[in-house]
């Protein structure tokens, strides 16, 4: 066995067993969708720092600055905005201490903001999660190319569609990891996988550095746009634009993050809560900019190898690009980051059919064991429907983009709306989360039609752009508008979100 197959094999046990010592501490309910609210402030900020970077910064980000160079970190910078808001609202969610994002709609607007929140969820969620699946077949692929072989031969997949064999093994394994203990499966779990990965990232960087022979070297290798604020975005004003389709959609998806807040349910305080953010903030900054820094140095070693896929530049250059120690290290640590990121992206979901339909209005009395029952069974839905959007589209960036933006539109206006305007109103909101969700896919779906040659009532020119600011434009003002044609909320409908007392 390969240093590379140890080291997963070794990652996967590590995981396994961290999730099966769980188990037994998970009883009832609020042990598995918030930990029991007992996770302190340091556990917080790995499972924080795990859960939002995963495939989309590990593969999409990685495409991206395969292609643009260091202005991918315009994306990144994106969820160190969010960060600055999210330390003023930590602590008033562990304050305000449910389950998830449609429980707080429903508290602060009403039930169908909870019904067309949780669905807007669970959309943006599994396809956040299918390419979680898709970059995990992708270290497979790199990683076992013979499974390539096995896919063609025993399952009759055609060429260039191995990784689905990948995907689906991928698919098992974090379907099994979020099932057996929910919250405490994660949170803990990601303790292991964030140290990981931050050692990982550190030790690559100095090795690439000095392949490429220097910080001279590496600028001889790449043309100078690699190195400019906006790449190859275009001019000033074109490039500005692009820069803030890659930063908004990444802030507002943070923002507005039920994954992240649920963590901060699962605080055993206030104080906890906002603590875990000024480390995460750090632990963020760090990681996005080492991650872009291998894609980069990755594109000076083999930006004209014809074997190599943009989306898979970080696992492709750890396995070509490093010793192989440190090579099996990283692809270790992105193939972990993967799996935690799939976790909490179907957990997410899972928690909303389970806690806002099946306890809201199928069965409202149901027992511990039913609900953690039927946590798990909903866990292995979801995962069959994230992997079937996983076979749709090739790209992860393009994919991870899509999902930022229906979340962005949809429903980081009306949750930060919950924490700052007590005049937000439930039809306001409401319409809200139809508008921003309708023209992102509408959007989307002209897009499709205009790749595949077909007609579109949108211009051309306005479906190369992205849909995150017509689509939160229309959602925002709809927001304002109709929550100040309808009449203001009682007070009992806003103080559960006010500022924490000190």
């Amino acid at each position: 066995m390969n240093v590379y197959a140890l080291v997963l094999a070794l990652i996967v046990l590590a995981l396994l067993s961290v999730s099966l010592s769980q188990v037994r501490k998970t009883r009832t309910k609020a042990d598995y969708l918030v930990a029991g609210r007992t996770l302190p402030w340091y556990v917080l900020v790995f499972t924080l720092l795990a859960s939002w970077i995963g495939s989309g910064s590990l593969f999409a980000g990685a495409e991206n600055a395969f292609r643009n160079g260091f202005a991918a970190l315009w994306q990144g910078a994106g969820g160190w905005c969010g960060l600055l808001v999210i330390f003023f609202i930590a602590p008033r969610a562990r304050k305000f201490a449910r389950f998830t994002i449609p429980d707080l709609l429903e508290t602060r607007y009403d039930v169908w903001a909870r019904i067309l929140g949780a669905t807007a969820i669970l959309f943006a969620f599994t396809a956040i999660a299918s390419y979680q699946f898709k970059g995990g077949g992708d270290i497979l692929h790199i990683i076992f190319p013979g499974l390539d072989v096995v896919a063609r031969e025993t399952f009759g997949l055609s060429a260039g569609k191995e990784h689905a064999l990948g995907m689906v093994i991928i698919a098992v394994f974090v379907v099994l990891f979020t099932a057996l203990a929910g919250m405490a499966s994660v949170a803990y779990m990601d303790v292991v996988i964030g140290s990981l990965t931050t050692v990982a990232a550190l030790l690559s960087v100095p090795f690439l550095l000095a392949r490429v022979g220097g910080w001279s070297g590496f600028h001889a290798a790449l043309p100078p746009e690699y190195f400019q604020p906006f790449g190859k975005f275009g001019g000033a004003g074109g490039g500005f634009v692009r820069a803030m389709e890659l930063l908004v959609p990444t802030m507002l998806l943070l923002m507005g993050n039920q994954s992240i807040y649920q963590k901060f349910f699962s605080a055993r305080s206030e104080r906890d809560a906002r603590l875990s953010v000024v480390f995460w903030l750090g632990g963020t900054v760090l990681l996005e900019i080492l991650i872009v820094a291998i894609a980069v140095l990755g594109a000076a070693l083999f930006l004209h190898d014809p074997a190599v896929k943009p989306r898979e530049i970080i696992p492709y250059t750890a396995r070509n690009g490093v010793p192989s120690l440190v090579g099996a290290i990283l692809v270790g640590a992105v193939f972990a980051k993967v799996i935690s990121t799939a976790n909490n992206y179907l957990f997410s979901p899972a928690t909303n059919l389970v806690n806002d339909v099946y306890t809201r209005f199928v069965n409202p009395g149901a027992s511990d064991r039913a609900v953690l029952r039927m946590s798990r069974v909903l866990i292995g839905v979801l995962g069959l429907f994230a992997l079937l959007q996983g076979t749709v589209s090739e790209s992860i960036l393009a994919m991870s983009l899509y999902a930022y933006t229906v979340y962005a539109a949809a429903i980081t206006p009306v949750v930060l709306a919950a924490f700052f305007w007590r005049r937000a109103t439930a039809a306001g909101a409401v319409v809200c989360i139809l508008a921003g969700t309708a023209i992102t896919i509408v959007w989307n779906l002209q897009q499709i039609a205009l790749e595949a040659h077909r007609s579109t009532f949108l211009p051309a020119s306005w479906l190369a752009r992205d849909a995150i600011f017509p689509a939160l434009l229309v959602s925002v003002v709809s927001l304002v508008v109709v929550s100040l044609l309808t009449p203001a909320p009682a007070r009992e409908k806003w103080l559960p979100f006010a500022a924490v007392e000190r």
